[in-house]
């Protein structure tokens, strides 16, 4: 019996995935050195430009983050002249963050990092495989309000 069969966490769900998204981070922070982000730099970067904007209580809540890490992560991107902070449309007490055209071109360069970098970790896997992963971790990380207060004890 191997190591990996004799640990009971080696068998639990959340510790497989905490591990595996630890594993993925750091492959992908390897590839996005060369333009001088992180992962969750480029998470937000894709975000607001897939939205061309966003509060930064939306930005937390669709990163799963506290608010707090992520106005560092936007105070960081914005030095950079990646996003800048705009006055919100509809809320005068908040602020859209928005990408520049820097935040755009670099964006675009940077996918292609991170795609590499998903091949590189998921390469054991087929493309159905990758597939079906990808579906499975979408329904879980992304449910309905009553479906998500179900799952809190």
């Amino acid at each position: 019996m191997s190591e990996i069969e004799k640990v009971q966490l080696a068998q639990d769900t959340g510790f497989l995935l905490a591990r595996t998204s630890g594993l993925i981070v750091r492959v992908t922070n390897a590839y996005l050195a060369r333009h001088d982000l992180r992962a969750r730099h480029f998470s937000v970067l894709s975000y607001v430009c897939d939205l061309d904007g966003a509060s930064q209580r939306q930005i937390a809540a669709f990163l799963g983050l506290d608010p707090s890490p992520v106005v560092a992560l936007i105070d960081t991107l914005e030095a950079q002249g990646l996003v800048e902070r705009l006055p919100h449309p509809n809320d005068r007490r908040a602020r859209l963050v928005a990408p520049t055209p820097a935040g755009k071109v670099l964006r675009e360069q940077a996918k292609q990092d991170v795609r590499a970098a998903r091949e590189q970790f998921l390469s054991d896997l087929s493309p159905q495989e990758r597939e079906l992963l990808l579906d499975m971790l979408r329904r879980l990380a992304f449910t309905d309000d009553e479906t998500a207060n179900r799952r809190e004890p």
